[in-house]
């Protein structure tokens, strides 16, 4: 084994092999603009139109619905201030969670700061939004309903089909970030009742610097910038044919492989927790409701131990990620679990692990071991 045993797969995810291969003739031998005429361009923007329909496979969508993008906050960006700025002369109002990525979270915030209105809708315990709160939300100026698919920190996974169909019934746009979700669930835009939804490409064993955005054909937004006639004008300026190629490969691979890494996440995920169970028992405590929660996530707290303390200690061997943030020694807890209303001790405690798709038997039984050890040795 490759040690550090890596379990932080919602942070980041490597580049799949395949998708590697896939890009190295992007890489390495074709380089032109495919915005020009001759072959070599021409192929260029062939792959990018391959690439268009091997992501809108995975998510059951047409190909022309589907706009490259830098990232996941670029799409978030466009999709959200997109339908904003196309509405603004209307209507203002929007409608967001409690527990929402600061790439949504700011992009409303600065939507507040230029008369739109926003209204957050809170989470129980487990971080699930209740649909109702949605539907009593909702005012004849709202225009956007923008709510994540799941959650990146705790995994919890969201009431999607049941939002759009309020959202549907009212006559709302409804976005989803799906960032955490494309390839560990299902996520077909016709079940789930959306009109945008986006994917990051580095979740998504794609390279950084990649992401996508789903528009149903027939929704207006707006556009953030200005330029030449790339991504039929919605996104202008000279494609990244080499990341869009990886991540056109990477959703062929999730859509080709989804069972079987769906269970070997999961497979992981419960290993893992049966053995800190097993060993350290009531000292373990799982602050979400995992048969609503993406397979491959898991966030715990450790009764008695600091979550930065273990995070550090055991980062030799293990790396996972914690719920709280440290600065100049005071912890600072996690939007997410404060909007659960998990109290400081129990939020200070929590750290998130996360398995991939090749995560195997052997790193998890390692990983229990140096975190049981850890926990033993910092608790306090």
């Amino acid at each position: 084994m490759k040690k550090p045993i890596y379990l932080d797969y919602n942070a980041t995810t490597p580049i799949d092999p395949e998708v590697a291969t896939e890009m190295i003739p992007y890489i390495e031998s074709f380089y032109g603009n495919p915005s020009s005429s001759y072959s070599v361009g021409r192929s260029n923007k062939e792959a990018i139109e391959k690439a268009r329909a091997q992501v809108a496979g995975l998510i059951n969508c047409q190909p022309e619905e589907i706009y490259f993008t830098s990232c996941a906050t670029e799409s978030n960006n466009l999709a959200i201030k997109g339908i904003a700025w196309a509405n603004s002369k209307k209507e203002r109002h929007i409608i967001t969670s409690e527990i929402e990525h600061p790439a949504v979270t700011e992009v409303c915030k600065y939507l507040s700061s230029h008369g739109f209105e926003i209204t957050y809708i809170p989470v129980d315990e487990y971080g699930r939004v209740d649909p109702k709160d949605v539907e009593n939300a909702i005012r004849p100026d709202t225009i956007l309903i923008t709510i994540m698919h799941a959650n990146n920190e705790v995994g919890t996974i969201q009431p999607i089909q049941e939002i759009g169909a309020i959202a549907r019934q009212n006559n709302i746009v409804f976005h989803t970030d799906a960032s955490q979700s494309v390839g560990k669930i299902e996520t077909d835009v016709d079940k789930m009742g959306v009109d945008l939804l986006t994917i990051a490409g580095h979740k998504l064993y794609a390279p950084k610097g990649i992401g996508a955005l789903y528009i149903r054909n027939g929704t207006r937004v707006e556009n953030l910038m200005h330029g030449g006639g790339q991504e039929k004008g919605k996104r202008p300026g000279t494609e990244n044919v080499i990341h869009t190629v990886g991540l056109g490969k990477a959703c062929e691979v999730a859509m080709r492989d989804f069972k079987e890494n769906q269970q070997n996440m999961k497979a992981s995920r419960d290993r893992l927790l049966n053995g800190l169970v097993s060993q350290l028992g009531n000292q373990v405590h799982v602050n979400v409701n995992l048969e609503n929660c993406l397979p491959n996530t898991l966030s715990v707290a450790f009764e008695k131990v600091s979550a930065h303390s273990l995070a550090s200690f055991i980062s030799g061997e293990v790396l996972i990620s914690t719920g709280s943030a440290c600065h100049s020694g005071e912890t600072t807890i996690s939007s997410v679990l404060q909007a659960m209303n998990i109290d400081f001790r129990t939020a200070a405690a929590t750290v998130r692990i996360s398995t991939g798709k090749h995560t195997i038997k052997e790193e998890i039984d390692f990983a229990v071991e140096v975190l049981v050890n850890a926990v033993k040795k910092l608790s306090i």
